[in-house]
C-alpha cells in the first residue's frame, strides 16, 4: 500500500495532467456538437473494427464446422440428383428427407492420406456406425478417391485410385467405349486406363468417367482428362494417361457411395452362375 502511495506522490503531477487532460476532452466533446459526433463516429469506427475482426475470427476457428455442414448439404443434393432419374414424372416428387434411390451418399472427413508408396490407403473419420461398409465407393466434388477395403465401428480404411491393386470400370464419357483405371505407381497426378479397344476416338484433353458397368460407382463420376495415349504392341488396345481432377495429396472431406441394389444384382448373377 505505501508503495502505491509513494508511486502517487512522485507523479502527481503528470496525473494531474492526464486527470485535466482527459477532463477538457470531455467538456469540449459534450459543448460542441462537431467534436462529438466526430468522436462518436470515431469510436463506432474502432468498435466496428473490433467486431469484424472478432467476427472474422471466429469464422476461421469454425471453419471445420462450416465444412461440414456444406458436406451435409451437398450429400442430400447428392442423393437426389443421382437417383433423379428414378423419380418419373418429376412433378410427382415431394419429400426429399426420404428419397429411396439406387445410391446413398454419406460424409466423411480423412484423417490419413498416403500417396507416395506404391500401394496408397486413406483412413476416414467413419465406420460401421455410420453405415460405412466394404466396397463402398469414395468421392470429392472433383472426382473419384477410391474404395472402402477395411472397416471398424467408428473408422474406415479406403484403397486410393493411387493404390497397384486398385482397378475401377471407366470410360471415355463421347463413347461407351471402356477399360480398367489402373496406377503404375509413378505421378500421384496420373493414372493409367488401360484396355481400351483401338477402335475408340481417342482424344488428348477427352474426359474420362466412371463405367456403367461397375456396381461401385454410378456410371458419370468424373475422373480426370486424356494426358496421352498410346496402342499396345498388338496394336489392338489403348494404355491412356488420365491426368486426375483430384489433387490426391491434399484431399479434406469425401463422399461414401453405397450401392443399394448391390445385393440385389449379386444374388440375381449367383443364381445365373448355379
Amino acid at each position: 500500500m505505501q508503495q502505491i502511495f509513494n508511486f502517487l506522490i512522485r507523479n502527481k503531477n503528470n496525473i494531474l495532467f492526464l486527470f485535466l487532460l482527459a477532463l477538457s476532452v470531455f467538456f469540449t466533446i459534450q459543448t460542441h456538437s462537431f467534436h462529438k459526433s466526430s468522436f462518436i463516429s470515431s469510436a463506432n469506427s474502432l468498435t466496428g473494427g473490433i467486431y469484424s475482426w472478432a467476427n472474422d475470427f471466429d469464422k476461421y476457428m469454425h471453419l471445420d464446422e462450416y465444412n461440414e455442414r456444406l458436406m451435409e448439404e451437398n450429400k442430400q443434393l447428392r442423393n437426389v440428383l443421382t437417383n433423379l432419374k428414378d423419380t418419373i414424372p418429376i412433378e410427382n416428387y415431394t419429400d426429399t428427407s426420404s428419397f429411396e434411390g439406387t445410391y446413398y451418399f454419406r460424409t466423411a472427413r480423412v484423417i490419413n492420406n498416403n500417396y507416395s508408396k506404391p500401394n496408397n490407403f486413406l483412413t476416414l473419420n467413419q465406420g460401421k456406425e455410420s453405415g460405412i461398409k466394404a466396397d463402398f465407393g469414395v468421392i470429392t466434388s472433383k472426382g473419384v478417391i477410391g474404395i472402402v477395403d477395411r472397416v471398424n465401428k467408428r473408422f474406415s480404411r479406403v484403397i486410393s485410385i493411387l493404390n497397384s491393386e486398385s482397378k475401377i470400370n471407366a470410360q471415355l464419357s463421347k463413347t461407351n467405349h471402356f477399360g480398367s483405371l489402373i496406377w503404375n505407381g509413378e505421378n500421384p497426378n496420373i493414372v493409367q486406363l488401360i484396355d481400351v479397344p483401338r477402335q475408340a476416338p481417342v482424344k488428348k484433353g477427352d474426359t474420362i468417367i466412371t463405367g456403367g458397368k461397375s456396381l461401385i460407382f454410378p456410371e458419370g463420376i468424373p475422373i480426370g482428362q486424356i494426358e496421352n495415349f498410346e496402342l499396345d504392341q498388338s496394336q489392338s488396345y489403348y494404355t491412356i494417361d488420365v491426368k486426375l481432377f483430384n489433387d490426391m495429396t491434399n484431399i479434406g472431406y469425401v463422399y461414401v457411395i453405397e450401392n443399394l441394389d448391390k445385393e440385389n444384382i449379386q444374388e440375381l448373377e449367383r443364381e445365373d452362375e448355379q
